[in-house]
């Protein structure tokens, strides 16, 4: 095993929306390597004694699991006091939480929704970097945005969440000018669907089996396989890397077109 120029013992590593998907697994994978992991939730979608029976299942630690609103300021502010009773920062933020409206018809575009999709998916990527300046007079070394290859494929009913991982891209781009000459990298992850929960939420139960039908085995990815790529991104190994916004696709992107389905029509009945 490669020793990892970071040491995560017992530094703390902050995952929103870390209870379920991408987000506990993320979680897992740091406790793993001993950090002390927070992991925010909202309108307690998972028992929170759930979460910390499953980092015990997988030797991770113990996580602390708080109920905070990544949209509500008063809540960050809470959430990074909390962590300031035991450590002088974040080593890592990993901004994972996505809420928009699913939508349908150009009836179902509201300027309303449009900001409230902005509010919970993108500018928590800026507002928790704002607020942990305020509270411990720096940056996390390390800021992570999860987005979605839907900001420019077409994914049904993806609209809002589409355009605001678009907005999030962006920000990093520019916090990484921004923010050069301080002690901080900054990358977004843009994945392609990912077995979750959210998934089959957002699509419907069908989706994900016609993906790996049609797609292939490799196109639809496991919450670990983007875990691990964000912790890649926190090592050490790869610090040179800010300012960038990565595809995990398998390679699968390259020949996901109509000239594969066209290649295998006999396999697909096509």
């Amino acid at each position: 095993m490669i020793a990892l120029p970071n040491d995560f013992r017992g530094k703390a590593v902050l995952v929103t929306g870390g209870t379920k998907g991408i987000g506990l697994a993320t979680g897992l994978a740091y406790g793993r390597l001993g950090a002390h992991v927070y992991l925010t939730h909202k309108w307690g979608s998972v028992p929170e004694d759930a979460v910390r029976a499953r980092f015990a299942e997988a030797d991770a630690g113990v996580p602390v699991v708080l109920e905070a609103d990544v949209a509500e300021d008063a809540d960050t502010t809470r959430l990074l006091e909390t962590i300031r009773k035991d450590h002088a920062g974040l080593e890592v933020l990993v901004s994972n939480v996505a809420f928009a409206q699913v939508t349908g018809a150009l009836e179902d575009y509201q300027r309303r929704s449009l900001q409230k999709s902005i509010g919970y998916s993108a500018w928590p990527f800026v507002g928790y970097l704002q607020h942990h300046h305020k509270v411990f007079g720096r940056y996390p070394r390390y800021a992570i945005g999860l987005s979605s290859d839907g900001v420019e494929d077409y994914y049904p009913g993806y609209d809002f969440v589409a355009a605001s991982k678009k907005v999030m891209e962006t920000f990093c781009r520019y916090l990484n000018t921004l923010l050069w000459d301080e002690d901080i990298r900054l990358n977004v992850l843009r994945a392609r669907p990912v077995s979750t929960d959210s998934l089959q939420a957002t699509f419907g139960p069908e989706f994900e089996p016609f993906l790996r039908k049609y797609g292939g085995g490799d196109y639809v990815l496991e919450a670990s396989e983007v875990a691990h790529a964000v912790v890649a991104l926190t090592s050490g190994l790869m610090d040179a890397v800010s300012g960038q916004v990565i595809l995990l696709d398998k390679g699968v992107c390259f020949g996901n077109n109509l000239m594969r389905l066209f290649e295998h029509r006999g396999e697909y009945g096509l």
